[in-house]
């Protein structure tokens, strides 16, 4: 009876972590931070750019979010 409720609370300790990891996750791969720009690959990389995960590094579009 005792490891079934330490079992039970192992596993909703780490569901509720899982959860809560990938929800900060989310929120903060698609909201965009205020006065950001966000661009195509493309425009990027006519800009003098590169594309590093979400991203525009360097160039015209230095910091902006990849659509």
């Amino acid at each position: 009876m005792r490891i079934r409720r330490i079992l039970a609370a192992v596993i909703a300790t780490a569901a509720l972590a899982g959860l809560g990891l990938t929800g900060a996750a989310t929120a903060t791969a698609t909201t965009p931070s205020p006065g950001s720009k966000v661009v195509t690959s493309d425009q990027c990389r006519e800009g003098g750019g590169t594309v590093e995960g979400f991203g525009c590094k360097g160039g015209a579009y230095d910091g902006a979010l990849i659509d």
